[in-house]
């Protein structure tokens, strides 16, 4: 029986034992349920389900991470809460992911935690709806518009702030006022042509990119009774030359105006430009309702203007607010136009004075100058090639700049530039044909004149050798030897007249019929002296025969060739 006790008391003790070590883990309270997170625009909550609703002194914490932090870091704002939320505002990167964690606390027990699922902040936020302040003026009302979140520098929506969005209604607090919905990115707006002494009221939404918040509470203000010094009404911009002319209209001409300036951009800042506009040169104290000042002045960006007039110490309310992208109004100058001809073709280069915009497209208009038939040809290249013209046929052209964009802005034509095409091929083979000719007959004249010139030398100035047999009558010209001469020349040679002596003769030797005398009388006289020696007068034959075909060419070589027969001359 005491053994039965002791063996109960000690299961006891091991009991609470247990039961404090479990207390001491942190595992004796119950994990809260269903925890969850909420973000309306700079303000986080966490919100969670607890099993002992603050029953004793039971409490909340929880715990944050990033995905950057190694480490669970204790949540401002969320440590020992009594009720089942809490509100924070961590300093973290709010496009980062980041997860929670929540447990119950009672003294010095826990329970386990609760893991909430990790998330994007950015993502999961919802738009607030944007505050609203009012102004009033006679006929006009000033609507100022602030983003949802915090303003310091801190909010969510900082990175965000130029893309906002506004919806706003607005209508005349009576009975039968419409809602006029409208749409601006601006957090400065201005409600128009309204009546006096009249209340007017306005609610707004914001929304950035698919987020939409509710609207916000209405607001309403009364218009204020007219004002004495009526604003000035239509105004309008233009450009003239290089400078900008703004007009507007205005009844009273014993005032005067200024106008001033303003970024478009400003419009689309998170915080009050009234500060922002600027004076417009040479627009201040004007008499009258035009003022003109220098392109330069400003960028090819949106602007807006405004008029105000004064009469003294009085001054009128602003005028409608214009609305000018100056790039629409800015001059384009002519380009510079130049060609030369290649052919059957234009070369045409086009210049712009200097570079306006990023890109240009030229318009380009070609005539034949004795036509009024005009040829257009637009391209984005500065050399353009124009085939197929007539040759020889002068071609004028003019161009101009286009600039495609939502204005369709062009500039006006340049000077008329005017050029003659060449000849084409097919033009000048005619001229080519007749040198080819006239080349060919000069070379056939010439060489018949060569062959005639060597025909005439050939037979009135021969250039042969005479042979050596006569060279010693060089002194006695054969310059003539087809004409005939009064005195004859003769050849010196031997007759026979007996064994002892040769007897010396002349014989003519230009004409055959001389020969031929010449040829009888040596017959005869032959005749006449064989009767007293026929014996040597046939050894004289027969030596003149064998001496024939060698053509006794002079005295001498007859001589010596009776010699070698052995007779010798007396």
């Amino acid at each position: 029986m005491l053994a039965s006790l002791e063996a109960m008391a000690l299961v006891l003790v091991a009991g609470a034992w247990r039961g404090s070590l479990a207390a001491a883990d942190g595992k004796s309270q119950k994990a809260p349920e269903t925890v969850e997170v909420s973000i309306i625009d700079d303000v986080f909550t966490l919100q969670w389900n607890g099993s002992q609703e603050s029953v004793g002194n039971v409490t909340y914490s929880a715990d944050y991470a990033t995905s950057e932090m190694d480490n669970w870091i204790k949540l401002p704002g969320c440590q020992h809460i009594t009720g089942s939320k809490c509100d924070f505002f961590p300093l973290i990167n709010f496009y980062e992911e980041i997860k929670f964690r929540v447990r119950a606390e009672e003294e010095n027990s826990t329970s386990s935690w609760y893991y909430v699922d990790p998330f994007i902040p950015f993502q999961k936020a919802r738009l607030g709806p944007p505050e609203v302040r009012l102004e009033a003026e006679d006929k006009a009302v000033i609507i100022y518009l602030f983003r949802p979140g915090k303003r310091d520098g801190t909010s969510i929506w900082d990175m965000d702030a130029l893309s906002f969005e506004f919806s706003l209604v607005f209508w005349e607090n009576s009975s039968h006022g419409e809602e006029q919905e409208i749409k601006t990115n601006f957090y400065i707006s201005k409600m128009y042509d309204l009546s006096t002494e009249t209340t007017y009221c306005l609610k707004a939404k914001a929304r950035l990119s698919w987020k939409v918040s509710a609207y916000s509470p209405v607001y309403c203000i009364n218009t204020t009774a007219e004002h004495k010094l009526l604003p000035p009404e239509n105004v309008t911009f233009g450009a003239r030359n290089q400078s900008y002319v703004l007009t507007w209209e205005y009844r009273d001409v014993n005032v005067t105006f200024r106008a001033q300036w303003l970024h478009a951009f400003s419009k689309l800042t998170p915080w009050d430009n009234s500060n922002e506009w600027k004076q417009i040169p040479n627009c201040e104290n004007v008499r009258t309702t035009y003022c003109v000042f220098p392109q330069s002045v400003f960028q090819k960006k949106e602007y807006y203007f405004r008029v105000q007039a004064s009469d003294g110490n009085d001054t009128s309310f602003w005028s409608k607010e214009k609305a000018v992208q100056t790039e629409m109004y800015s001059t384009i100058l002519p380009p510079v136009v130049s060609m030369k001809s290649t052919n059957d073709s234009l070369h045409v280069f086009v210049k712009a004075p200097k570079k306006q915009f990023d890109t240009f497209t030229y318009e380009i208009i070609l005539w034949e100058n004795a036509s009024h038939t005009e040829r257009k040809l637009v391209s984005k290249r500065s050399d353009i090639i124009i085939p197929g013209l007539k040759p020889l046929t002068p071609y004028c052209i003019k161009a101009r700049v286009l600039l495609q964009d939502k204005w369709n802005k062009t500039s006006v034509f340049s000077a008329v530039v005017c050029e003659k095409t060449k000849p084409g091929a097919a033009a000048s083979i005619p001229w080519v044909i007749p040198v080819i000719v006239i080349l060919l007959l000069a070379v056939i004249a010439f060489c018949v004149m060569k062959l005639l010139w060597k025909c005439f030398n050939y037979v009135f100035f021969p250039v042969f050798k005479p042979p050596c047999s006569i060279e010693h009558f060089s002194e006695q010209p054969f310059g003539n030897l087809l004409l005939s001469t009064s005195e004859e020349q003769t050849e010196k040679c031997f007759i026979i007249e007996n064994t002892q002596s040769v007897i010396i003769v002349e014989e003519p030797e230009e004409t055959d019929e001389d020969y031929r005398k010449y040829s009888s009388q040596s017959s005869q006289d032959s005749g006449n002296y064989s009767n007293e020696d026929e014996s040597l007068g046939n050894q004289i034959s027969e030596a003149l025969l064998q001496l024939k075909p060698q053509a006794l060419s002079c005295p001498g070589e007859l001589v010596l060739g009776l010699s070698s027969l052995g007779l010798h001359s007396s």
